[in-house]
């Protein structure tokens, strides 16, 4: 089987902000709770608060930590910002910053969130896909997108891309040949 079997939207949108977020996905994933707002008020500045907010949320959304927070929509910054009190405006200066790499380490361990490396998350994750592969015929696009809600789900970091398609297509050319 080919490994290259995502389609150019699945490469486009993987892991990414591909459009606008309409009300309900803003409402779900970028809704502040209080546990939310009593961590965030720990950072020292406003620049530090809302963009521990945006890495917060979007590794929520995303189900992964974005390199270039400049992808970060205007609607999911003003949310934030307004929920937090701050202007969008305080956001400019924290892409560049060194304290975001810290926000996202505080965020997995908080959070609980682990590395597509984990050994248990794997071991669950090709588990629970080798049951689907045994059981239906699903073509290989239609597993990549269940495999990447399943990580999200578990609060398993998305892999890149390529990395999940190879994994994917290596287990399921492996229940193929057990078949």
């Amino acid at each position: 089987m080919p490994v290259g079997f995502l389609t150019e939207e699945q490469r486009r949108h993987y892991g990414r902000f591909g459009r606008e977020l309409a009300a309900d996905e803003l409402a779900r994933y970028f809704h502040l709770d209080d546990t939310d707002r009593a961590l965030i008020a720990q950072h020292r500045s406003d620049s530090h608060r809302l963009g521990f907010a945006v890495q917060l949320c979007t590794v929520r959304f995303l189900g992964t930590f974005l390199e270039d927070l400049s992808e970060v929509p205007l609607s999911v910054l003003s949310l934030l910002a307004w929920q937090l009190g701050n202007d969008p405006s305080d956001f400019a200066d924290y892409p560049r910053s060194r304290q975001r790499w810290d926000h996202t380490a505080e965020i997995r361990q908080r959070y609980g969130y682990r590395d597509f490396s984990d050994p248990r998350a794997q071991f669950q994750l090709n588990r629970w896909l080798y049951a689907l592969c045994w059981t239906g015929t699903d073509r290989p696009g239609l597993l990549f997108d269940r495999a990447t809600v399943w990580l999200m789900t578990h609060k398993v970091l998305l892999p890149g891309g390529t990395v999940l398609e190879r994994h994917v297509a290596r287990l399921r050319s492996r229940v193929q040949e057990r078949l």
